[in-house]
């Protein structure tokens, strides 16, 4: 049986990190680590013909992402995001622009690669220019699973926008703080599982996921309320714990798996991605195994 295919659309840029440059993205990361899950992932996107862009196409090879609907713009640079790190390893970002991945180009071809694919991956932030937003939203009309992940960076991001994305979408995945913004723009609900509740309804979404850091994740879907409790790790940046949160939740979904399951690997996905630096570490299996085991003893 073939494997699922992940499309992921949007930026790939440099994470510039008082450490060093580290491949970023957030949707970059999703199909990093959906690669890395058993996914077969493909990036859209656009680099510039400069060396920081021939250094993500190596990357991004090198890790098994498809990068043929990478395209090459002559007149714009690779796109590079100043990291900074607080006290916490909690990231706040100066996201430098134009980058070549505003300017993503329309395709027939990859018109057809969306509509072939089982789940389409997108977010907000590769809408702060029309190029690329004209691009997103042409594409989505083929997709068949739309899967938003909000990903909020001021100040690319309103209201409207927000509404036009989330009307596209079934699945949307947020982080608690996006969760309150989001939901106080057309309601005054109070209780995440209120907020949850009315914007499932109101953009008559099939699936809400929202991660609450350390304290885990919960879901909303037709089946109901879904917590799952956070893994307790030692956190060394949180650079790309959500997007492989993601990576992880539809690498279960996608096979079939159930609701709670796929939450519970999803967490502990993204906490261990948080004990690495940087949002693309090899996942590895008996490090995943300890996160788990402390867990089930901790419960005990």
């Amino acid at each position: 049986m073939s494997k699922p295919t992940v499309i992921c659309f949007g930026e790939v840029l440099w994470d510039l990190l008082p450490s060093g440059k580290i491949a970023g993205g957030a949707p970059m990361n999703v199909a990093y680590h959906a690669n890395q899950l058993g996914l077969r992932s493909l990036m859209v996107s656009r680099i510039g013909n400069d060396d920081l862009g021939h250094q993500l196409l190596d990357f991004l090879e090198e890790k098994g992402v498809a990068t043929r609907f990478v395209q090459q713009d002559d007149s714009a640079p690779t796109g590079v995001v100043n990291v900074h790190l607080d006290e916490k390893g909690s990231p706040s970002y100066e996201i430098v622009q134009p980058a070549a991945w505003d300017f993503i180009e329309p395709d027939e071809k990859v018109i057809a690669l969306v509509g072939a694919s089982d789940a389409f991956v997108f977010g907000s932030l590769a809408c702060r220019n029309e190029r690329s937003r004209e691009t997103l939203f042409d594409l989505l009309e083929g997709a068949k699973l739309r899967v938003l992940d909000v990903n909020l960076r001021a100040p690319f991001y309103d209201k409207n926008l927000l509404a036009d994305l989330l009307i596209k979408a079934d699945i949307v995945k947020m982080n608690d703080e996006e969760l309150a913004l989001i939901s106080g723009y057309w309601s005054s609900a109070k209780g995440t599982e209120d907020q949850m509740n009315f914007l499932l309804e109101q953009f008559r979404l099939e699936t809400l996921i929202v991660t609450r850091g350390p304290k885990g994740a919960v879901c909303l879907d037709a089946d109901g309320y879904h917590e799952q409790e956070g893994f307790k790790v030692k956190v060394r940046d949180t650079i790309g714990s959500g997007d492989a949160f993601l990576a992880a939740f539809l690498s279960k979904n996608l096979d079939g798996a159930g609701m709670d399951e796929s939450l519970r690997f999803a967490c502990a996905i993204g906490a261990l991605v948080a004990t690495k630096r940087g949002g693309t570490p090899v996942i590895d299996e008996e490090e995943l195994d300890e996160i788990y085991d402390a867990n089930d003893n901790f419960d005990a």
